[in-house]
């Protein structure tokens, strides 16, 4: 398989999914330096110039090609107000696999946002890119990220107890997956 595409606007009903730029920086320094909004997150609360230089690097992340190349688009309501981020990294070109995964500031929670936003990549990854499967995983605690990946119709696969020391504690790992049948019979079965 050969891929190389190249980050363009995704638009949904509610949410566009666009490159992160530098006026995002106000927006992604709260939402990165929130504490709360960092709990299930792999990094502790971001400081603004340690957001500003990740901006930067994120901003710059617009192709997927090769193992590892990444997206990290913002995630814009339909006024274009900053919402929170997504996050799509090609695992593997042969094996067809990506991991998907989702940031939302406090105030977009709870509202359908990433779900819709999650819908655009998932579509992307299997409608456009031919993408066999794609993964999320997260801290089960997190509930609210659970119930996105079961909105999505993503399978739990696993729970890997006390996988990783972080932040002072062992925390577990829930594994969700969909493969691009499944997508694709979900989309026949609404469509």
């Amino acid at each position: 398989m050969t891929l190389d595409w190249t980050f363009r606007e995704l638009r949904g009903d509610r949410v566009t999914l666009d490159p992160l730029r530098p006026d995002d920086l106000d927006d992604l320094a709260a939402m990165q330096g929130d504490p709360e909004v960092c709990r299930y997150l792999l990094y502790e609360a971001r400081s603004r110039d340690k957001v500003a230089e990740i901006l930067e690097r994120d901003a710059a992340a617009t192709r997927l090609a090769a193992k590892g190349d990444y997206l990290q688009p913002a995630i814009r309501s339909a006024s274009g107000e900053f919402l929170g981020t997504m996050y799509f990294e090609l695992h593997s070109v042969e094996d067809r696999t990506a991991e998907i995964g989702w940031i939302l500031a406090p105030r977009a929670q709870g509202h359908g946002y990433a779900t819709e936003a999650a819908r655009l990549l998932l579509s992307l990854a299997f409608d456009e890119l031919g993408l066999h499967r794609v993964y999320a995983e997260l801290d089960p605690r997190n509930t609210g990220s659970v119930r996105i990946c079961e909105r999505l119709g993503m399978r739990h696969e696993g729970h890997f107890v006390e996988q990783m020391w972080l932040k002072g504690e062992w925390t577990d790992t829930g594994h969700y997956a969909l493969l691009e049948r499944e997508w694709q019979a979900a989309q026949g079965a609404s469509g």
